[in-house]
């Protein structure tokens, strides 16, 4: 709603201009009319080239709108079959699940080692599977959810997050340095989202440090404008794979290294996109990870 009263404001603001330029250059023709022949002439050329050219960029302008609702209603549909396709699957998959461990429990002590193999493997491909549409369902609320900006404590958020990983694995020792007074303007649902994929992402790949580290703090992009980082000593990954970090799916480490399904950083680019911002990182095999954002 917002965006389309902005829209008209800009259109009503564009038709004026024009207006007035019209109407200066006219009145200006009509004093210099007794005077001179040849600069009424110019003049009324340059109200033609005027004319024309206000009608020409109207005409851009609407066709640009329309190429952007296009690629909305496009994308607003593509989101839509992801969501409901994502949605439908999930009931298939409880009742393999269900009926898996059914038949692990009624007739475990009657099943060889194989056969109860066969069965483990079924349930936990399905539950994998569950994660995945979880995971893509959550991909698509970040792009349908409706943004609220407001301002947002940044170091606040980290640390509760920070504290969350910690409650759940109490036997890690992992070092977490947070800047304090990092704050941004950006809808809390979201950034915390963003926040939390990054440093579950850092808690995740430090999980064989004997001595872990992650830290959160501010710097500037190439262009001297604010922007976060979150900063691990873990499994780093190869700069020359650089281009699939944020690919939904696309993973860079072996799931029995480190469990996961892909979309983590998906969703953090998608977050920081919906922004206005960007993201970026820097590492190396073995050498850790640091992954940059704007919040626009």
């Amino acid at each position: 709603m917002i965006e389309r009263r902005r829209r008209r404001q800009s259109h009503v603001t564009i038709h004026l201009t024009g207006v007035l330029g019209l109407l200066i250059v006219g009145t200006t023709g009509v004093a210099v009319y007794r005077y001179s022949a040849y600069l009424t002439a110019v003049i009324a050329a340059s109200v033609l080239l005027m004319a024309a050219s206000h009608v020409l960029l109207a005409r851009a302008i609407r066709r640009h709108e329309l190429i952007e609702h296009a690629l909305h209603d496009t994308n607003r549909e593509l989101e839509s079959f992801s969501y409901s396709v994502s949605h439908d699957l999930r009931a298939p998959l409880r009742s393999i699940d269900g009926f898996s461990q059914a038949l692990v429990e009624d007739a475990g002590p009657t099943l060889d080692e194989r056969s109860r193999s066969h069965l483990e493997r079924i349930r936990s491909a399905t539950q994998r599977m569950g994660r995945l549409i979880d995971d893509l369902l959550a991909l698509s609320r970040v792009t349908r959810a409706e943004m609220k900006r407001e301002r947002v404590d940044v170091s606040e958020i980290a640390t509760q997050v920070a504290a969350e990983l910690a409650r759940h694995a109490p036997a890690r020792a992992v070092a977490v340095t947070i800047a304090p007074g990092l704050t941004a303007t950006g809808d809390p649902q979201l950034v915390r989202l963003a926040l939390q994929n990054l440093i579950e992402n850092a808690w995740k790949f430090t999980s064989r440090r004997a001595q872990a580290s992650i830290e959160v703090g501010p710097t500037k992009d190439a262009h001297g404008e604010p922007a976060f980082f979150v900063r691990d000593n873990g499994a780093g990954y190869d700069p020359s794979v650089a281009t699939k970090l944020f690919g939904p799916f696309q993973r860079l480490h072996p799931a029995s290294d480190f469990p996961g399904t892909g979309i983590g950083l998906a969703t953090v680019k998608r977050i920081v996109h919906r922004h206005g911002g960007r993201i970026w990182a820097e590492g190396k095999i073995d050498a850790g990870a640091c992954f940059y954002f704007t919040l626009g």
